[in-house]
């Protein structure tokens, strides 16, 4: 199956309408239909300011990298990132075609 993954990379931190950023992103997803969608927490990352940021026990609270991805159709990839850009929220975010399935 043709499908698209799509990526959006954000800190730990970040927050958007009273809950963790991450969370509302996989809330609006399932709204929208995307039949599903995962939130991961870096062990390590560094961005465009070349900070690096490693997770140690409880240094880091808070500023670790959250990567949320979905595995989605193109319009729905569209009706995500429309609804992003809409709420004003900032993120670097990637977007490929992928082929997908299941095996068993």
């Amino acid at each position: 199956m043709q499908a698209w993954s799509l990526r959006l990379y954000l800190h730990e931190s970040n927050r958007h309408a009273g809950q963790p950023t991450w969370e509302w992103l996989l809330e609006q997803a399932r709204t929208l239909g995307i039949a599903g969608g995962s939130a991961f927490r870096a062990i390590a990352a560094f961005g465009r300011h070349g900070v690096l940021s490693e997770q140690h026990f409880f240094e880091l609270a808070g500023q670790s990298t959250i990567v949320v991805e979905f595995v989605l159709d193109a319009e729905q990839s569209a009706q995500l990132l429309a609804l992003i850009e809409a709420e004003h929220i900032a993120l670097f975010y990637l977007r490929h075609a992928v082929d997908c399935g299941t095996t068993g």
